[in-house]
């Protein structure tokens, strides 16, 4: 199963000739966030709140960002 990850990833990587490492990276990172001894770790309850606070903001608008002028004009 292992390799055929790797020739998956390979693959990726040289599809239309862009950089995906990152996507690489990704499933690395979810393949060990996946690992028994690693899902079996108690989560920090300060942190379980903090993320609960983020997520219940408001999304940002970037109003600051923003212009009165439109390029579709």
């Amino acid at each position: 199963m292992a390799r055929e990850f790797q020739k998956a990833r390979l693959r990726i990587s040289r599809a239309g000739g862009t950089d995906r490492r990152w996507l690489a990276s990704l499933v690395d990172a979810m393949e060990q966030a996946a690992r028994p001894e690693v899902r079996n770790v108690p989560c920090d309850i300060n942190l379980i709140s903090a993320a609960a606070a983020h997520l219940a903001r408001p999304a940002p608008t970037f109003a600051h960002c923003g212009s009165a002028y439109s390029l579709r004009n």
